[in-house]
């Protein structure tokens, strides 16, 4: 059987040292408009203000366990997650049955969505390109985190 368990960096270990997102509660305040407007509807968005959104507190669950990671490649496209994006994972979330996470695979990480249904463990790309990483018996999946959210810039 496969078993998931949570990434135990060991002194062996040739990945490198992650550090915790530094956040500074007082950046990221905008004004959160309550309507929702669809793409190409004109509206006076300023009758419409409900609050001040703090990027930190809407991304951000648990401070102590969250951190930020820059994304190269393409595997998750069909996820909207894409190169250059940020990730936001979250190391105290259990890893679940189609939850993206932050995987250690032969001593490299990667992001993949989890399958983890009838005994069969899997990390899926959200790219056909990409064939699923199949974990056989008695292998373990080592997930440092699960992806709570991204952050995308646009080229302008």
């Amino acid at each position: 059987m496969t078993i998931i368990v949570p990434f135990e960096p060991t002194s062996e270990s040739t990945l490198p040292v992650l550090q915790r997102a530094k956040l500074d509660s007082a950046v990221c305040i905008l004004p959160l408009l309550q309507h929702r407007i669809p793409g190409g509807f004109p509206s006076p968005a300023d009758d419409y203000v409900e609050k001040e959104l703090d990027l930190n507190s809407y991304l951000v669950r648990n401070k102590a366990a969250t951190y930020f990671f820059r994304v190269i490649g393409n595997s998750m496209t069909g996820a909207h997650i894409h190169d250059g994006d940020m990730l936001v994972v979250d190391r105290s979330v259990e890893p679940k049955h189609g939850h993206i996470v932050l995987a250690v695979i032969n001593n490299e990480y990667t992001v993949k969505r989890l399958y983890a249904c009838n005994g069969v463990i899997e990390l899926h790309a959200e790219n056909p390109a990409y064939p699923p990483i199949r974990l056989r018996e008695h292998e373990e999946l080592q997930v440092w985190g699960v992806v709570v959210g991204t952050v995308a810039r646009f080229i302008v």
